[in-house]
C-alpha cells in the first residue's frame, strides 16, 4: 500500500458533500482529495501513514492470549459439490490462572473425519483455527506484545510452512508472502506497481453510532487481460475507530489461481473491547486453497466470542 496508499483517492463525508477534488503531491506522489478534506483541515497524511503502519488488528487477536473468553465453534470442511464432509461444533471456555491459559470443552459434536484417532486435526482448515481461537493443555509465559513480533516461513517446511503462509495471509492481507510459487509478489499492495493495479479509498462514515473511517482497496476497473492477472486482493475493507484508529472491523476477499498453489478466502472479522483492550468478538470464514500434489481443501467456520474476563 506505500504508492497505493500515497496515490489513493482519499474521501471524507460529513454529510453528502459533492465538491471538486484537489490534487496534492507528496513524496512524489499524486494524492486526490475532495475540497471537503482540505477545508476542514484533516490531517490526512497521518491517517494515511497510520492504516499504512497497522499493527491493532494483529494485536487484537495477541489479546485473546490474556483474557478468559467463551467461544462458541463452528466449522466445516466441505465436498466439491458444497455438501459437509466433517465438522466440529462446540462451546469452548478459556480459563486464566497464574499466568497460564487453558481451555475447557463445554460441549461438543464432532461428524466425519474431523480428527484422527489420537484426536489430532485432519484438515489444516481446523489446525489454523484451533492455533487461532484454542489450546490443547496448558500454555504459561505468554503476552500480548507485537512489536517485533515477526512471521517468517524461515527454518519451516511441509506443513508447517504452508500453515505459516496461511497465517500471515490471514493477519496482514495485502502484504508480500514469500515461498508462494508464482502468488507472493502479487500479494503485496505496498509495492510500486500497485498503485497501477488498485483503486483506494477513504471515507468518514457512522459505525455502530460513533464515527468511523473506512479504507477500501479494489482493483481498477480499467485493467487489461494481462494486468487482471496480477489481481490477489479482490477487495478488502477495513473499518477504524475516528479517534484511535484501532481496526474495528476488516472484510477482505483474496483468490488466485498460479496451478502450483491456488486460494480462495473470504473472511469477516469484527472486533468489541474488554476494558482497554480490543479483542475480534465475531469471525466469519469460508475459503479453499490448493497446494501441488495434494487435495484441495475447502472449508468454512464462524467464530463467536462472548463472556470475556480481564
Amino acid at each position: 500500500m506505500k504508492y497505493c496508499l500515497f496515490t489513493c483517492v482519499a474521501l471524507i463525508l460529513f454529510a453528502k458533500i459533492y465538491a471538486q477534488d484537489t490534487t496534492v503531491i507528496w513524496e512524489n506522489q499524486k494524492i486526490t482529495l475532495p475540497e471537503a478534506i482540505v477545508h476542514n483541515n484533516l490531517d490526512y497524511l497521518s491517517i494515511l501513514q497510520r492504516i499504512k503502519n497497522d499493527t491493532t488488528f494483529y494485536k487484537a487477536f495477541r489479546n485473546l492470549h490474556i483474557v478468559e473468553f467463551t467461544s462458541y465453534n463452528d466449522i466445516r470442511i466441505l465436498n466439491k459439490d458444497g455438501s459437509p464432509k466433517a465438522s466440529w461444533n462446540s462451546k469452548t471456555r478459556q480459563i486464566r490462572d497464574s499466568g497460564c491459559r487453558e481451555m475447557e470443552i463445554k460441549d461438543q459434536k464432532t461428524t466425519g473425519d474431523f480428527f484422527d484417532s489420537k484426536g489430532n486435526y485432519n484438515y489444516i482448515t481446523g489446525q489454523m483455527y484451533a492455533s487461532i481461537f484454542l489450546t490443547r493443555g496448558k500454555v504459561c509465559g505468554e503476552n500480548n506484545i507485537v512489536t517485533g513480533r515477526n512471521f517468517s516461513t524461515s527454518n519451516k517446511s511441509g506443513m508447517d510452512k504452508h500453515k505459516e503462509q496461511l497465517k500471515m495471509l490471514f493477519f496482514n492481507p495485502g502484504k508480500k508472502i514469500p515461498g508462494i510459487p508464482f502468488i507472493g509478489d502479487k500479494l503485496d499492495l505496498y509495492d510500486e506497481r500497485a498503485h497501477k493495479l488498485y483503486d483506494c479509498r477513504l471515507e468518514f462514515t457512522d459505525y455502530k453510532g460513533s464515527f468511523a473511517y473506512i479504507f477500501s482497496i479494489k482493483p481498477k476497473e480499467d485493467l487489461g487481460f494481462f494486468n487482471r492477472d496480477d489481481i490477489v486482493v479482490d477487495e478488502m475493507t477495513t473499518w477504524f475507530d475516528y479517534k484511535t484508529l484501532e481496526v474495528l472491523a476488516r472484510n477482505y476477499v483474496l483468490s488466485y489461481n498460479a496451478g502450483a498453489y491456488d486460494f480462495h478466502v473470504n473472511m469477516q472479522v469484527e472486533m468489541t473491547r474488554v476494558g482497554d483492550l480490543l479483542v475480534p468478538q465475531v469471525l466469519r470464514y469460508k475459503g479453499d486453497f490448493g497446494i501441488i500434489f495434494k487435495k484441495k481443501e475447502r472449508g468454512e467456520f464462524t467464530a463467536t466470542l462472548f463472556d470475556f474476563k480481564r
